[in-house]
């Protein structure tokens, strides 16, 4: 069934899918927190696919999704454990382990540049951390091939994040220590206990590889493989799963107007779905498109391998990267295009741009394009909670 793990990644798997039993909880033997007064929180639900025995302080009499959605991925809450005190070091330091094709997630908050390689997310999946002095929460989820940064902010609290252990539709979903809330990483909405409704504020940021990042951050910093737990970092424990038609733990019809692995830069702007698929990017290089009343471009530039092919991330297929912006400067609309030797330009000013929405030189040199918030994902995932999105080419 599974067969595109390798016996390397067995142990890894059998952790992440619970031994491939789903944790399937009888009825009769669940205890859970009651708060409020709505009664059996549970009524009507045939069987539970999760565990609900840690749990203790979640109201699972608030939640906004059927409970018959999510089932357990198999480890315990924070078995996959989160890096709760990230340690960071120089781009020359970092040269010694990563290559040039590594992808990272980078973050800039008021100067504070950041880079936070896969080669360690992949094993983690959250980071609590505080960029210039805003706290926020690294996150990716390696099903979903979904990489997105939130504050951690919520009513004047600063949040705990963690792995619950559960999924719904394949993607992880997150906890907050302080009130054991259940939240939906690809969309930043908590789903089930007290928060519930409640949406986290995403934070700009991009996956690009190494070489890029210090191209253009050369005094950044990278998350350190320092982390107080012992993983093979740089290793793929899902190997060849982004080349595999059917996702894991996933029971949804799959969207079929693309491969269901097929790498998309997504996001909403102006309240519309969009989707640009990696493989139609590649070929464009820059993508001018108007969402809503929002005139935007995509950009591509290639350089950054897929985290989820080979065991060895570093030796895995080239897929690029890509980024969304407002193509609007100073009241003025502009359009790109990328010349054969792969440079980024506007027609109207001839200034050349990077991957980060930079003009590096020209009449614009030093003009920083605004970001849409769009991130990478597989075309399934954003998919099945994004049903109306507007695929580009489409």
């Amino acid at each position: 069934m599974f067969n595109w793990l390798d016996l390397e990644s067995v142990e890894w798997l059998v952790l992440r899918a619970g031994a491939l039993g789903l944790w399937v909880v009888d009825m009769s033997t669940v205890t859970y927190a009651q708060q409020g007064n709505c009664g059996d929180p549970f009524k009507g639900v045939v069987r539970l696919r999760f565990s609900t025995a840690f749990w203790q302080k979640t109201n699972f009499c608030k939640h906004s999704v059927s409970y018959d959605e999510i089932l357990s991925g198999g480890p315990s809450p924070d078995g996959i454990p989160p890096i709760d005190r990230p340690r960071f070091e120089s781009i020359p330091a970092a040269e010694s382990w990563l290559s040039a094709q590594s992808p990272v997630i980078a973050l800039e908050i008021s100067g504070d540049v950041r880079a936070y390689p896969l080669a360690i997310l992949i094993w983690h999946e959250i980071v609590n951390d505080i960029v210039g002095s805003v706290p926020v929460a690294v996150t990716f989820c390696p099903l979903c091939n979904c990489s997105i940064v939130f504050d951690r902010r919520v009513d004047g609290q600063t949040l705990r994040f963690g792995v619950s252990g559960n999924l719904r539709k394949s993607d992880l979903i997150m906890w907050d220590e302080q009130t054991q809330s259940w939240w939906q990483q690809i969309t930043g909405e908590a789903i089930v206990g007290e928060l519930t409704g409640t949406y986290l504020t995403p934070v700009s940021s991009q996956v690009v590889s190494f070489e890029a990042f210090k191209a253009a951050f050369p005094n950044g910093s990278v998350l350190s493989r320092d982390t107080g737990h012992e993983r093979s970092y740089g290793r793929n424990p899902y190997p060849s799963y982004d080349a595999n038609p059917h996702p894991f733990l996933f029971e949804d019809q799959i969207d079929p107007r693309l491969p269901a692995m097929e790498h998309i830069l997504a996001g909403i702007v102006d309240g519309v779905a969009v989707a640009y698929p990696f493989s139609l990017l590649a070929r464009k290089k820059a993508v001018n498109d108007t969402v809503g009343s929002s005139p935007v471009v995509a950009f591509w530039q290639d350089g950054a391998v897929s985290a989820l092919d080979r065991s060895d991330i570093d030796s895995s297929r080239r897929v690029g990267m890509a980024a969304l912006y407002k193509r609007t400067v100073n009241g003025r609309t502009l359009t790109f295009e990328c010349s054969k030797d792969s440079t980024l330009r506007d027609l109207e000013t001839g200034s050349t741009w990077n991957i980060f929405g930079c003009a590096l030189e020209g009449t614009l040199a030093g003009t920083q394009l605004v970001r849409a918030f769009a991130n990478p994902h597989f075309w399934f995932a954003w998919a099945a909670f994004q049903p109306q999105t507007r695929v580009y080419g489409q």
